[in-house]
């Protein structure tokens, strides 16, 4: 009877085990679809418009591109002469002319030598120009003397009629010819000879240049304004190589001419084709982003530049202005214009739309809601765009749209837990004692 007993208790348990399991399941499924109905049935989306009036305006399209500051208005005063300096003549911020005097130059043995053979090439050179000139006047001569010969023999009757006119019949023969062929050779000698002089004058100049390098003395190169001195009395000057080995010239100083300053920046191959000769554009420099400079453009390269696989094109842009600030290879950025429109109606770009079939289209508030408009569109730049048709001035139009969800009742009750209508009813299923 014991063993009854025990068998029926466990039965009873078992069966209050299993009551238990499927509360527990109900109930987890009540709560999660009371969790999923208040996530999702209770949101409410919001939407707000941001609008502009449509209004009549000055429409600048433009295209960027960055660069830096040419050094086209300044030269550089250099030197091949090495050994110390025993002078300086001018000093930064001092005008000077071509040719004037820069500083003097105790030369060293290096120094010396160099020198000396400049100047033993310009010499040399000089003597080939005297030359040249002697033979040039030897065949002038020569030319003047065989185109007499002619003449007299053209004019001869016996190859000129009596009327003036040729006797072509015997100015076949044989001595008309050579005396025809005389002054024609002699005048073409004469014409080589002339470029002889010019090739030697021009040898002659080099020479010059190259001894004024490694002179004693040193010249400046072209008038301007001196910077970046960087000789004093005592200064030695050293010989430097370039990667050949041979000697390149050491850099003194710079002369500023009153050239107005040019910048050059790079375009992409989308815009240069949108870029002409005298296009105006602004320029800002990174050393002083709170000042804008104005221009126009002077040069486009448009066999461009190949770096990495990316073709740039260089465009050159003369500023309006000089200004000492500006310094060569400063970095630039320019906004250069490549059209403009006065009194267009204008909308922000964003406010555009375009239809799978094409058409514009831009949203306008009537009655306090959205209506699609169709709209014709003309220029545009990176911010606006021309409104040719569709819209009238003044009309409010949709910019942007701004969409929020919102819990039904989040304002009233953001801090209550979603579990807190169940809670009661779960310690009062705990309190009846599962365990017990």
């Amino acid at each position: 009877m014991l063993d009854t007993l025990i068998e029926k208790t466990k039965g009873n348990m078992m069966g209050a085990s299993l009551k238990v399991k499927l509360i527990v399941l109900v109930l987890l499924l009540v709560i999660g679809f009371g969790i999923y109905t208040f996530l999702t049935g209770n949101k409410k989306n919001d939407t707000q418009y941001q609008t502009e009036k449509a209004a009549k305006g000055t429409l600048i399209v433009s295209v960027t591109g960055s660069g830096q500051v040419s050094t086209s208005n300044n030269g550089i005063v250099s030197t091949l002469a090495t050994g110390v300096v025993s002078k300086v003549y001018v000093k930064d911020g001092d005008e000077v002319k071509a040719g004037d005097k820069i500083a003097d130059v105790d030369l060293d043995l290096q120094g010396k030598q160099n020198a000396n053979q400049a100047l033993s090439n310009y010499q040399s050179a000089k003597n080939n120009v005297d030359t040249a000139q002697a033979n040039m006047y030897s065949t002038q001569s020569t030319m003047f003397t065989n185109w007499d010969a002619f003449m007299k023999i053209a004019q001869n009757g016996t190859y000129q009629n009596e009327d003036g006119s040729p006797n072509n019949i015997n100015r076949s023969l044989p001595e008309f010819h050579i005396a025809d062929d005389n002054w024609l050779a002699s005048e073409a000698k004469y014409k080589i000879q002339q470029n002889v002089v010019y090739q030697s004058q021009t040898a002659l100049s080099a020479a010059w240049s190259q001894y004024q390098q490694t002179s004693p003395t040193i010249y400046a190169p072209i008038s301007g304004v001196i910077s970046g001195l960087s000789l004093q009395e005592g200064s030695v000057i050293v010989a430097s190589t370039n990667s050949n080995s041979a000697q390149s010239s050491t850099k003194i100083a710079s002369v500023k001419t009153k050239a107005l300053p040019t910048v050059s920046v790079n375009l992409t191959e989308i815009d240069v084709p949108k870029i002409h000769l005298g296009d105006k554009a602004t320029v800002t420099f990174d050393a002083f982003s709170d000042k804008t400079f104005t221009g126009k453009i002077i040069s486009i390269d448009t066999s461009g530049v190949v770096s990495s696989g990316v073709t740039t094109y260089p465009a050159v842009i003369k500023l309006d202005v000089e200004s000492d600030a500006i310094l060569p290879n400063m970095a630039s950025s320019a906004n250069i214009i490549t059209a403009t429109k006065d009194n267009v109606l204008l909308v922000t770009s964003t406010a555009v739309k375009t239809q799978t079939d094409g058409t514009s289209y831009v949203q306008v508030m009537k009655d306090s809601k959205p209506v699609n408009v169709t709209v014709e569109t003309g220029l545009s730049s990176d911010t606006q765009t021309e409104i040719t048709s569709g819209l009238s001035e003044g009309d409010i139009v949709i910019t942007s749209t701004i969409t929020t969800t919102r819990t039904a009742g989040q304002s009233s009750s953001a801090s209550q837990s979603p579990f807190s209508s169940f809670g009661g009813g779960a310690r009062g299923i705990g309190g009846g004692g599962f365990g017990r």
